[in-house]
């Protein structure tokens, strides 16, 4: 039941009492009915504002924060190079995605076997 209907339903206790509005006390409480009644339409209208508040934020949140749950470290760019330091003998080698393929490659300086953990699309290196 909404504050509404509860002061609705007060009030109606209250007329359906017949009570004589000739008296002080019945006046005074047929005053605070009115006023309760117009809080719980005050309450209301600022319930409805404060929830259309909320969705315009969440909106807002969404185009900021963009929350489609997707990092930028597994983008496929082919026109990213990944440079590769040989740990023996210095020579830094340009990679590219198809250098990944066997998940190790010769540095072609000094012949060294150079290894490499190689992520496919079902990897958990996003997560």
């Amino acid at each position: 039941m909404t504050l509404s209907e509860k002061v609705a339903y007060i009030k109606g206790l209250a007329d359906g009492m017949e009570l004589d509005e000739s008296k002080k006390e019945v006046r005074l409480m047929m005053a605070i009915i009115d006023v309760l009644e117009e809080t719980a339409i005050s309450v209301e209208d600022l319930e409805e504002a404060v929830e259309s508040v909320c969705d315009e934020i969440d909106d807002i949140e969404d185009v900021v924060f963009d929350d489609d749950d997707e990092c930028s470290c597994c983008d496929d760019d082919d026109d990213d190079m990944l440079e590769v330091k040989c740990p023996k003998c210095g020579e830094v080698l340009e990679l590219e995605d198809e250098d990944f393929e066997n998940g190790w490659i010769k540095c072609p300086a000094c012949g060294e076997k150079l290894e490499f953990d190689v992520c496919d699309d079902d990897c958990d290196c996003c997560d």
